[in-house]
């Protein structure tokens, strides 16, 4: 064979391996784990799941329910709401499974054995982390219903949901000429991707950047419909300008009735939602507020994330000192953005920072515990810094956040002659973290790169972080052309323009509420 004819026949060799290998992985996605949840009986207020597999390369698999969902930082405990569970093989013998902890189950099957799981799953808890059927819809968080095992969380997933009713929504993708059948990649998708199913009803969509965006709800009242989705166009906008990017093909808010919470996802967000009083000028403004806040978290703390939010450990709490910018810095961005937008006034901007500073203010919990520990200690504490053994010497992230977010931000506008901001942090964040190294960032690479924007140290700004030490209002909301006042008699906290102004606070001003 001459030297032609042999280096075309390795170059054949080479591109039937190449070939092979793509076809191997090709296969591989094949779903190892394949579910099937059923809503047929309501209104004995649970579901069943089924487990098909067959492709496991070991003989003892443990299957194990998730602890805690991301976004709702809080132990749940899913595996006591399992009422039975068995293991069978193909033939419909019972196989062995052993109850190993309070959340894992041990299988015992010789390898690549076709076996089957089922298990009934209570679902009383009408909570936006929680599962609740009754007989009119059924809304699941799915690490209250799919087991994992930890070996294989990056295995992909399919799953076919049983309904008596018309409608399912959910973030999962949908299978192409199959109803109410969806895949995923890995867990982690699996379990950022809630199920609602239903009567639903769907809003007009709009699309921002050549992406549809749409709103599905179950028992959304009456209200202007046209007049929500015109409000939240406007506030998309705003948000994807800000960042410089749509990560995702498709967003839905996913409203699962009336009640209280919202929990963030990668192209979702399942909220509880009542359009019944949004006539209300209040109720707007906190409701528009809201469905920001849910929104932003997709770039904050999805993609913009702290480096210990990701991969997920499901089993056991998973501590951060950041979640003050996850959800602090996202209060704060709420009320920019819907103000950006044009949905709110100066004013009515100004009052949504005025209670925050009221009820930090008035909270003895400031003076013992920081922003960190109120991060690190939300576990025990509770989101909003309640649930502790004394309530008073903790604070909510949610309250101190976004004064500290607000802080940063006109230390930044003040160094930098108003060219740069906070606005420029959170992009940064977003492109080279999340686009570039696909990873979260550490304390000290937040601190850098706010440093880096500023162009200067921001060691006194980064102290509010970190100590317990009073916020200087006066000193940064004056780079704004703004003073605070303290009402003696009422404990009310008021933030207004100062009467007179330099033309760098007014410039400050004006760029920081999105005015030309």
């Amino acid at each position: 064979m001459n030297n032609y004819f042999k280096k075309s026949f390795k170059l054949l060799v080479i591109g039937l391996f190449v070939v092979f290998q793509n076809a191997t992985a090709q296969s591989s996605k094949k779903a190892l784990f394949n579910y099937t949840i059923d809503f047929s009986k309501p209104q004995n207020q649970t579901f069943t799941v089924e487990l098909h597999s067959s492709g496991f390369p070991k003989d003892t698999l443990d299957f194990t329910m998730p602890q805690w969902m991301p976004g709702y930082y809080q132990i749940m405990s899913y595996a006591k709401q399992i009422n039975s569970i068995e293991a069978k093989d193909a033939k419909g013998k019972l196989l062995t499974l052993n109850k190993k902890g309070d959340n894992v189950w041990q299988l015992v099957l010789p390898k690549n054995t076709p076996f089957t799981i089922n298990y009934s799953v209570t679902a009383k808890r009408n909570f936006v982390a929680a599962a609740v059927v009754d007989t009119t819809h059924a809304y699941v968080v799915t690490t209250a219903a799919f087991l994992y095992v930890p070996e294989f969380l990056q295995s992909p997933v399919h799953v076919k949901v049983k309904t008596p009713w018309k409608d399912v929504a959910t973030g999962l993708t949908p299978v192409s000429g199959k109803k109410h059948e969806f895949t995923a990649p890995d867990f982690d998708i699996l379990y950022d991707c809630p199920i609602l199913s239903g009567s639903l009803e769907e809003l007009p969509s709009f699309v921002v950047g050549g992406k549809k965006h749409r709103f599905v709800g179950y028992k959304m009242g009456e209200f202007d419909k046209v007049r929500l989705m015109n409000q939240l166009q406007k506030i998309i906008e705003q948000a994807t300008t800000l960042i410089g990017d749509i990560p995702y093909n498709e967003y839905t808010f996913i409203g699962i009735g009336p009640g209280n919470g919202g929990i963030e996802h990668l192209n979702n967000t399942t909220v509880s939602f009542t359009g019944e009083k949004l006539s209300n000028r209040d109720v707007e403004i906190k409701m528009l507020n809201f469905l920001t806040h849910e929104y932003f978290h997709h770039y904050n703390v999805k993609r913009i994330r702290p480096f210990e939010l990701g991969p997920f450990d499901y089993s056991q709490m998973n501590h951060t000192n950041q979640l003050w910018i996850s959800e602090g810095l996202t209060v704060y961005y709420e009320y920019l953005l819907v103000k950006r937008a044009g949905l709110i006034s100066e004013e009515e901007v100004l009052t949504n920072l005025s209670r925050n500073i009221t009820n930090i203010q008035n909270n003895p919990g400031r003076l013992h515990q920081s922003l960190a520990q109120a991060s690190y200690d939300t576990w025990k504490d509770g989101p909003f810094g309640t649930s502790g053994k004394d309530a008073s010497k903790s604070i909510s992230y949610y309250e101190k956040g976004p004064l500290v977010g607000w802080i940063v931000d006109l230390a930044i506008r003040n160094a930098t002659d108003n060219q740069k901001s906070l606005d420029n942090v959170m992009s940064y964040l977003y492109h080279y973290y999340y686009k570039k190294l696909k990873r979260g960032f550490t304390d000290a690479e937040f601190r850098q790169a706010c440093e880096t924007i500023a162009g200067q140290s921001l060691s006194a700004e980064f102290d509010y972080i970190y100590s317990t030490k009073e916020l200087d209002y006066a000193t940064y909301l004056g780079y704004a052309g703004l003073e605070v006042k303290a009402d003696d008699a009422t404990h009310k906290w008021t933030v207004s323009r100062k009467a007179t102004v330099t033309p760098k606070q007014e410039a400050i001003l004006k760029s920081w509420l999105g005015e030309k």
